[in-house]
């Protein structure tokens, strides 16, 4: 049987020493499958975010594990932290971050720049372009690779942020509040960009909203409480 995308043990996160500590995260445990979306929901400073950057390895746990694709990650160091963050995850944010001075298809090619320069890339360049050019087609904005940021709308916008999330070809997508800043019409649009990349490409998605109609599309919905997982 394949190893689990994603399997979280045990993990705690508090903020803060001694007697004024916080405690987020109270002993989360998870497993996400490929191919698997997964939604999150839960009140502001329930520890959503704070598991999401456990998960996409910007922050540590204070106990517990973390194995991405059955590869421990706990306890790796900053530079294996991030090549794992570069072959491993992908991540599409509330604002889609691209950069202004690149058109779309230079935004989506980011992170195999970012591997190239890392001597992660060892495929021919020309490869991820075709594999960016084709991404934007399956998302239905291939006719804007051209055109920058700021030519386009908001709900383009987050589908290249999706595209430029697959560039690697990762097992992960984590998603942070990925409509909130888009109206319902493309929020409805980018949920289902994101279920059917689940499907079709493997990837396991773990997706953090308090949109409670739309986590209903998901194949689980799990709610964070009081620093666990229900």
């Amino acid at each position: 049987m394949a190893e689990p995308a994603i399997l979280v043990s045990g993990v705690k996160k508090s903020y803060g020493s001694g007697e004024t500590a916080v405690p987020v995260l109270r002993g989360v445990d998870l497993t996400v499958n490929a191919g698997e979306f997964v939604a999150v929901l839960g009140p502001s400073g329930s520890g959503k975010s704070t598991l999401l950057n456990i998960l996409g390895l910007m922050d540590r746990p204070d106990e517990g594990t973390l194995s991405l694709g059955g590869v421990p990650v706990s306890g790796l160091d900053e530079d294996a932290r991030a090549r794992q963050r570069n072959e491993r995850l992908g991540f599409v944010f509330q604002f889609d971050s691209l950069l202004p001075e690149f058109t779309i298809l230079e935004n989506v090619l980011m992170p195999a720049r970012i591997s190239r320069a890392r001597g992660i890339l060892t495929k021919p360049f020309a490869e991820a372009e075709a594999r960016a050019a084709a991404l934007l087609d399956s998302l239905g904005i291939a006719k804007l690779r051209d055109r920058f940021p700021a030519q386009t709308s908001g709900g383009e916008r987050q589908r290249a942020a999706i595209a430029r999330a697959l560039a690697n070809s990762p097992s992960v997508i984590l998603a942070d509040e990925p409509t909130g800043n888009l109206d319902r019409g493309n929020g409805a649009k980018v949920f289902a960009d994101l279920r059917r990349m689940a499907r079709e490409r493997g990837v396991a998605v773990v997706l953090v909203t308090h949109d409670e109609n739309e986590a209903k599309t998901a194949d689980r919905v799990l709610r964070m409480d009081d620093g666990l997982l229900r």
